[in-house]
């Protein structure tokens, strides 16, 4: 993801390299044990090298992949036309995938914020603030990725970063903005969250320029949904102070389903509907002020949740709500998904400068909520050189459980950008490498039916379909049967 706007200043890791003792990569995952694996140490166990084998270059320099894995370029940003003739939106990020026949249905979001050179188009019904350009397009391919038709489904939205997929079938969008009114064109308030139906473009004509407003008005960056009693779990990506980590809970006879948060945010009283909570952290009883404090997989903390006072951010923004001992905080959170029971969400990278107590280039953790913990389960030590492709990987961001196992994650770090699979062992692996450029990964999703791994390229924009043979590879992982 590009740094949210509410970020004073980029930060380069390169600059942080030589102050970290911890170096190299450290996973671990579900059900492996919780040890730091090093590439080194994993390289010298017998018959343990995770993976497909080794990346084939690509001759048309755009994604090198294992050999027997082969993509299709769905839509290219600025070539590709809609269905209206206009260009596809610049900046794909995060994707929601659904099934549609022998084929896929897939919400893109678009992270513009203001001057990339495709906006998406302003469409009557399905646009929320005509002085906005980001929003959502939506795709109609075969079942190898080959595109048959695509159109807005949302629009006058600001940079549309992540989000996530409901239960009941649906994609919720999500603003990674602060941004008011009356700044950059803009006719009303950013920062919400909204509901895109996969079905058709007249399905969310009057429905997905519906705000969210219960869920907070912040740098949004991913949701998860728990199935079981619809709340909603949401990260936040901002600075100065870092952000915070989210829990949505429902007002008492609700029930999700399609159309039930568009029906809730326009009752009386929606816009505050439920309570917006955030988390804190316990370890032993102590206060864990920001979550760079655990340096090993298999830290677990204890959580609280803490009521937020003013969701809409009328006069301070969410996070400044609070005090450091109220909550726990973290740079960069970024993607999530709902698997295993509960909620694995990312944070990027740290360092101390931005006011975290420890660095790392990222860690995914798991939220469990039937025993209200939080545990790090994969942890990435500081990359030493990630302009070389050495088994080193920085910056993971969005994420996706495999449907076989496993899990997926996209690198958005500096140098060299990979999708990167993790068995179950914990052992991490290369699935491709983006040969354009050193621009992110985004939106890594399956289709239904686990044959087709749909991710995007932000710059210059390419959507790509990835097909092979998706089956238990070297070194443990079950991704396929």
């Amino acid at each position: 993801m590009k740094g949210s706007d509410v970020t004073t200043s980029p930060l380069n890791r390169r600059a942080f390299l030589g102050r970290t003792a911890l170096t190299g990569l450290g996973v671990a995952l579900a059900g492996s044990v919780d040890t730091l694996f090093r590439p080194q140490v994993a390289a010298a166990v017998p018959g343990t090298a995770p993976g497909y084998g080794p990346l084939v270059p690509d001759p048309n320099k755009i994604l090198s992949l294992p050999a027997g894995f082969s993509y299709t370029v769905v839509s290219r940003s600025g070539e590709t036309l809609l269905d209206d003739g206009s260009p596809v939106p610049s900046d794909p990020d995060a994707n929601g995938v659904f099934a549609n026949g022998n084929g896929a249905t897939i919400v893109t979001n678009h992270e513009v914020g203001s001057n990339e050179p495709f906006g998406v188009p302003v469409v009557d019904g399905l646009t929320y603030d005509p002085g906005a350009r980001g929003g959502t397009t939506t795709a109609t391919v075969g079942p190898n990725g080959a595109r048959q038709g695509q159109y807005v489904s949302v629009a006058g939205t600001v940079n549309n970063c992540a989000g996530g997929i409901t239960p009941w079938g649906t994609w919720l969008t999500c603003e990674e903005t602060e941004a008011r009114a009356g700044s950059n064109g803009f006719t009303r308030d950013h920062g919400y969250v909204f509901e895109v139906a996969p079905a058709s473009q007249a399905a969310n004509v009057g429905k997905s320029p519906i705000p969210l407003k219960f869920l907070g008005r912040y740098a949004h960056e991913a949701v998860a949904v728990d199935p079981a009693t619809s709340a909603i779990y949401l990260t936040e990506d901002a600075s100065n102070p870092n952000g915070l980590y989210y829990r949505w809970t429902p007002p008492q006879g609700f029930v999700g389903g399609p159309g039930a948060l568009h029906a809730l945010a326009q009752s009386a009283g929606g816009d505050t509907a439920g309570s917006l909570q955030a988390m804190k952290c316990l370890s032993g009883g102590t206060h864990v002020p920001d979550l760079s404090r655990a340096t090993e997989p298999g830290v677990r903390y204890t959580v609280q949740w803490v009521d937020v006072p003013d969701r809409d951010a009328k006069s301070t923004s969410v996070r400044k709500q609070f005090t450091n001992d109220q909550v726990t905080r973290s740079r960069k959170l970024e993607g999530q998904w709902w698997g295993d029971g509960g909620v694995y969400f990312v944070a990027s990278f740290a360092r101390t400068s931005d006011g975290s107590v420890a660095e790392h280039d990222g860690q995914v953790w798991f939220y469990n909520p039937a025993t209200e913990t939080v545990e790090l389960k994969t942890l990435f030590g500081v990359n030493p050189d990630p302009a070389v492709d050495t088994g080193n990987y920085d910056g993971p961001d969005n994420i996706t459980v495999s449907p076989h196992g496993g899990m997926i994650l996209a690198e958005d770090g500096e140098g060299i950008s990979h999708l990167i699979g993790v068995t179950e062992e914990g052992q991490p692996f290369p699935i491709a490498r983006n040969e354009l450029n050193d621009s992110e990964f985004c939106g890594p999703a399956f289709s239904a039916d686990g044959k087709t791994l749909y991710a995007n390229i932000q710059t210059p924009g390419l959507v790509l379909a990835i097909t092979g043979p998706w089956r238990r590879a070297a070194g443990g992982s079950v991704f396929g049967s």
